[in-house]
């Protein structure tokens, strides 16, 4: 397929042009617009500039509220919620990581629920900015239905992604995101559109047939989740934490209240931050000043343990670390391919307002 190659600067400026023309205030915008651009910059296309005909369809539909001002509430010290306000989520997460991180390293271990939002991008945002501030964290979210689960043919889970990160003071962190789909819907849709099959176990076609065409899988057809019954339980699981704990919507309730603009719905998200500080090493040292102090002190230990284990990893051959490819991309400033018709698109976007 044509591609044309933009700068990172170029990117988050289309997407942040393109949200304030169609709806965006200027936070909301260059929330979205940083989480877009963080995605094309890291290789991660699925999640970059090709939600955005999306995102502005919810605003287009009024779906969307693309001046919403979220809500972050403690409702224990180690227990918070951020009301999205109905606007999307990284608006809802530019408030809510910073409280959640503070509570977490204050008792050891916090949850954050993010509610009356609207996920469209990968969770390794929110995941990876907790670990950054020397915790270990987990997130999952649902969706609309895409994926069946084990031995049925019908959509009900969506595909329902969970990410978890590490850290490791003075390096880049241990990041994982993964669809609970044998693949994400959003792969699934660029395979499609350029014309590549997908792995045999990915889904099926209208007719319940397995079939390694996207484009069967995409229009009509369902997902298979990943490792057949075990990764449908873990579906479950995130269907749970991400909707009935939360007081949210299942992806089939979601579905049912959704507007079919091809924007994402409203849901919500679980996110888990834990102190290694505290779990491995007893707490914040006596005597130390500051969070960084204890940090420095505390952790050593637990970091120094687990670098040991990712040391005997990296001597595997053929091994990596979960996010070491998408960190090397990082190091790269140089512009980025990305498919024309997708900008061209994209900029008619911006114009037609």
């Amino acid at each position: 397929m044509p591609e044309t190659e933009l700068t990172l600067g170029e990117i988050h400026a289309l997407a942040r042009d393109c949200l304030a023309g169609n709806g965006c205030d200027a936070a909301n915008a260059e929330a979205v617009a940083a989480t877009v651009t963080a995605a094309e910059r890291d290789g991660a296309v699925s999640h970059g500039l090709f939600r955005l005909p999306g995102y502005v369809a919810a605003l287009r539909s009024g779906k969307v509220d693309g001046a919403a001002a979220p809500v972050v509430e403690r409702l224990s010290p180690a227990l918070l919620r951020v009301d999205g306000g109905g606007g999307f989520a990284p608006g809802a997460l530019q408030a809510g990581i910073p409280a959640l991180a503070e509570a977490a390293h204050a008792t050891g271990v916090a949850a954050l629920a993010v509610v009356r939002a609207h996920h469209f991008a990968a969770l390794w945002h929110e995941t990876e900015a907790l670990a950054e501030r020397g915790l270990a964290a987990l997130a999952c979210t649902a969706y609309m239905p895409a994926v069946a689960p084990a031995g049925a043919r019908e959509a009900l889970f969506g595909t329902n992604p969970i990410s978890f990160a590490w850290p490791r003071p003075g390096d880049t962190p241990v990041v994982f995101d993964m669809a609970t789909a044998a693949m994400a819907m959003g792969e699934v849709q660029i395979a499609a559109r350029d014309g590549h099959a997908v792995p045999p176990g990915t889904g099926l076609n209208a007719a319940g047939e397995a079939t390694t065409d996207p484009a069967a899988i995409a229009g009509g057809g369902v997902l298979l989740p990943f490792g057949g019954y075990k990764g449908s339980a873990v579906s479950l699981m995130v269907e749970l934490l991400a909707a009935a704990l939360l007081g949210e919507r299942f992806s089939f309730e979601a579905a049912a209240a959704d507007n079919k603009d091809g924007g994402p719905p409203r849901g919500g998200e679980f996110i888990l931050a834990l102190s290694p500080n505290w779990m491995a090493a007893g707490g914040p040292e006596s005597g130390a000043d500051t969070e960084a102090e204890a940090d420095a002190g505390a952790g050593r230990d637990w970091a120094q343990h687990a670098a040991g284990l990712f040391e005997r990893i990296g001597q595997l051959d053929g091994a990596r670390l979960p996010g070491a490819r998408r960190h090397h991309r990082r190091q790269d400033a140089g512009p980025r391919a990305v498919n024309a018709a997708l900008v061209g698109k994209i900029r008619g976007l911006c114009e037609a307002r």
